[in-house]
């Protein structure tokens, strides 16, 4: 028992004389560590939160902290801690290590110093989640020249280029993990939407997403020979805190078209599907890099599922795009459909080709506004 004793003085004492850096990478070895933006909230908080649960140490970034305050142009819920804080906490309590940073993306410089203090503690970067976005505070749905270019500012000043400025400063630090650690394959993850692929909302978020693609497949390319991988994913209509205080407050319906949020996703299943991505192989990883993933087609490819048990279906399913279009408008036009009708709409997937040619579906609401 003493020279157990002695042996444990010994590496306690060789620890300290190594330093806070270097101890905490002893103690830590091995544990992957994933970065993410705008994670106070919504589809980052909860890609923060199943990576922890995955094991992860996680860097939650974001505006709004407890010693700032929350920050957003829309409605939120007043009784939630929507702070980085709180989403670190959460990390830590599923299995990971939280760490938060306030950082505002809009800022080069905060987003440098925010990567070089990974850097500094960590030494390594195993996966980077984009996640931030600002939300016009009068809503998505009108016409481009209506909007003018507020509208472009709000969805691309920080919805598209964060996502470029962080990959930049990212980059160098993901690159040398895959080269020093053989057991890493580094992931980038670019949160996009349909609205890349389909008309969604209006002309400057379609473009945004649509870029953001982009960004995925064409970092892909120069990322191959480092091995680096990219993703843009794809969550569906998802109850954040911000969709569920809309309907809360009975403007859901209008803001969205007449979306059932009921049928949405939550956002841990965003984070179900970043963390089955982060575990593929590195040839797997490699071979999907650069490509749309869709986080309801995921979970039917690698068999996860809501907390509650349920799947939801992709957007370009018959299950969600008959009762959320075609039924509503028959329905506007005097024919009833019966329950079992409803109830045995097959999750079949539409062709790309199909779901990003033409119009829209238009639900009622949006027939009435024309």
């Amino acid at each position: 028992c003493e020279s157990m004793a002695n042996r444990v003085a010994l590496r306690l004492l060789v620890l300290a004389q190594l330093g806070a850096r270097w101890a905490h990478a002893l103690l830590n070895a091995g544990q992957r560590v994933a970065l993410v933006t705008g994670a106070s909230r919504g589809i980052g908080k909860g890609i923060a939160v199943e990576l922890g649960r995955a094991g992860y140490t996680c860097y939650c970034l974001g505006r709004s902290s407890r010693m700032s305050g929350v920050t957003s142009d829309r409605a939120l819920p007043g009784d939630l801690d929507l702070t980085i804080e709180s989403t670190a906490e959460a990390v830590t309590a599923a299995g990971g290590r939280g760490v938060p940073i306030c950082c505002d993306v809009t800022s080069d410089q905060a987003i440098k110093k925010a990567v070089a203090q990974v850097g500094e503690a960590e030494g390594r970067l195993d996966l980077l989640c984009c996640s931030a976005y600002t939300t016009p505070p009068d809503g998505l749905r009108a016409n481009f020249w209506e909007q003018g270019t507020q509208m472009w500012d709000y969805t691309n000043g920080v919805g598209l280029r964060q996502l470029y400025a962080t990959c930049v400063e990212a980059t160098p630090l993901l690159i040398e993990t895959a080269q020093k650690e053989s057991t890493s394959t580094p992931l980038i993850v670019l949160v996009s939407s349909f609205g890349g692929s389909s008309y969604t909302f209006n002309v400057a978020y379609g473009v945004g997403k649509a870029a953001t693609d982009r960004l995925a497949r064409d970092m892909a390319i120069e990322l191959a020979p480092f091995g680096v991988t990219t993703s843009s994913l794809y969550p569906g209509l998802v109850r954040t805190e911000g969709n569920m205080e809309l309907e809360r407050l009975g403007l859901w319906e209008e803001a969205s078209g007449g979306l059932d949020l009921a049928l949405g996703e939550t956002a841990a299943f965003s984070g179900r599907a970043v963390t089955a991505l982060a575990g593929l192989s590195r040839a797997e990883l490699l071979e999907r890099s650069g490509r749309v993933q869709v986080v309801a087609e995921l979970a039917k490819e690698f068999d996860f599922l809501e907390a509650d048990g349920s799947r939801p279906p992709s957007i370009r399913s018959l299950a969600f795009l008959l009762p959320n279009y075609a039924f509503p408008q028959m329905e506007a036009g005097g024919l009833r459909i019966p329950a079992w009708v409803r109830s045995s709409v097959p999750d079949v997937l539409l062709p790309w080709s199909i779901f990003s040619s033409g119009s829209p579906p238009a639900a009622p609401d949006d027939e009435a506004r024309v």
